[in-house]
């Protein structure tokens, strides 16, 4: 291991739509290299599922191309939860499901009479593959001999960790992550996890900070780093990932927007007995095994159907023809999920008509408006602070300091998730200053125009909720 304190850090960020191998300069809170692909899914096999040997020679093609201009002190790893591999010694014993399959849904009804009470995990009931537990039984149910081999289950970040090392590990923010498999104010497994034996093959506890090893001496070789011994740190959800760099930095009660695919409210200094599992809400787990309220919705997956044909900026002109002519986008567009999950998207006016930007401003404050009633659900205090994709959204950030009376401020630094994965292979200890690419700016003054478009979206959402 390196003797001393790491300051480039390779991040592996495995996101829901696009995967990324980025070096973060802890020194300067900037990435100074990146590299991305598609995460795509595999129609093939038992079920959809994922691409991991691509994703793998992808990885390790970036992290030599990356060797090669550059230092790296160090790996950490992020990804997308609701996402497990099971594993025996030489690898999968089945591909890692995709949570968007509708396949769990067959044993729903059997699932459903064996998960614990949302009183004891602060997990909903979530479509398809969404509840970790449910993927798991609808596997153990449907494929019982490859089940029956697995010899450990791996939540995504520490499948990686995994095969970069060969440790196995378990940690508490992907497993704390509506998985029904935890529980977050308490702390330790579910009911669920003992009665079905799967606490048994959960690996071992580890912190997201802890060192698990380091990379294999045929992986330094691949990338071109014969001879160094790269520590590789345990890992974190993604959401989690956004979420650290504020911790210590900003005082409680603050509520931390992470973007991407999903929007995802984070009130930290929250309480969890708000939390409604009709509407959502949950209560995450943060790298320091704390239960944080949580809401969520599709926001990026949304923005981007309501979107279709791409986006501009707004023009002062396309943002008044919106909210004057009432154009609005209602809930919800990714059944199942969000403040309105029974709802079905639609729009107040024929789309087509619309110009692009005229579309953008109206898919920006869809995204603004539910994201408020998010955090209204929650009784999220303090400002928020957006980060991701969303934190360059004026109209967006516009519209939430308008329908929440708080201060807005946005990320201007490099990507949360990238910033907070990379400060994992500091000491937890010293979390206590945010980079100088994570300096925030406060959004711009509220516009009376959306309070007045807001109230009619929220009676007419309401109607159809």
């Amino acid at each position: 291991m390196s003797a001393h304190p790491p300051r480039f850090v390779a991040v592996i960020d495995v996101g829901k739509t696009n995967a990324k191998l980025a070096l973060h300069d802890l020194a300067a809170g900037q990435d100074i290299f990146v590299a991305t692909t598609p995460n795509t899914v595999l129609r093939d096999g038992p079920y959809p599922h994922a691409d991991t040997e691509r994703l793998w020679r992808f990885l390790l093609a970036a992290l030599a191309e990356c060797a090669r201009a550059h230092a790296i002190d160090a790996i950490s790893i992020t990804t997308h939860g609701a996402c497990v591999a099971l594993v025996d010694d030489d690898g999968l014993v089945l591909p890692i499901l995709d949570y968007e399959s509708a396949a769990p849904e067959s044993l729903r009804a059997d699932y459903d009479r064996l998960r614990p009470p949302f009183s004891q995990t602060c997990s909903p009931r979530l479509p398809n593959g969404l509840n970790v537990g449910a993927q798991l039984y609808w596997q153990e149910q449907t494929f019982p001999q490859a089940f029956a081999r697995a010899r450990r289950i791996l939540f995504y970040p520490q499948y990686w960790a995994w095969r970069l090392t060969g440790v196995a590990a378990c940690e508490v923010t992907s497993l704390g992550c509506h998985t029904d498999l935890w529980r977050p104010v308490e702390g330790g497994v579910s009911a669920l996890a003992t009665q079905r034996g799967w606490d048994r093959l959960l690996a071992p506890m580890r912190s997201a900070f802890d060192v698990l090893g380091p990379l294999k001496p045929a992986w330094a070789d691949a990338i071109g780093m014969s001879g160094r011994k790269i520590p590789v740190h345990c890992g974190i959800h993604d959401s989690n990932a956004s979420l650290l760099p504020y911790l210590r930095a900003t005082p409680a009660p603050v509520t931390v927007l992470s973007t991407g695919t999903w929007i995802i409210a984070l009130a930290v200094g929250g309480a969890t007995r708000r939390l409604d599992p009709r509407r959502d809400t949950l209560a995450n787990v943060d790298a320091f095994a704390r239960a944080v309220p949580s809401a969520r919705f599709m926001g990026g997956r949304e923005f981007d159907a309501l979107t279709i044909t791409g986006t501009v900026s707004p023009t002062p002109a396309d943002i008044a023809a919106v909210l004057d002519g009432a154009v609005m986008a209602l809930p919800s567009f990714a059944p199942g999920t969000g403040p309105y999950p029974d709802a079905a998207g639609t729009w107040t006016h024929d789309p087509a008509q619309l110009t692009l930007g005229q579309r953008t401003a109206a898919a920006s404050l869809y995204c603004a408006l539910m994201t408020a009633r998010m955090l209204e659900i929650l009784d999220a205090g303090g400002g928020t602070i957006v980060e991701g994709p969303f934190a360059r959204n004026r109209v967006f950030l516009d519209a939430l300091a308008t329908l929440t009376g708080r201060p807005v401020t946005a990320s201007t630094g490099f990507a949360g998730t990238t910033t907070g994965c990379a400060q994992l292979a500091t000491r937890p200890g010293d979390f206590g200053r945010m980079s100088d690419g994570a300096v925030s700016t406060r959004a711009a003054a509220p516009d009376a125009r959306i309070a007045a478009y807001a109230r009619r979206w929220q009676e007419r959402a309401a109607t159809g909720a």
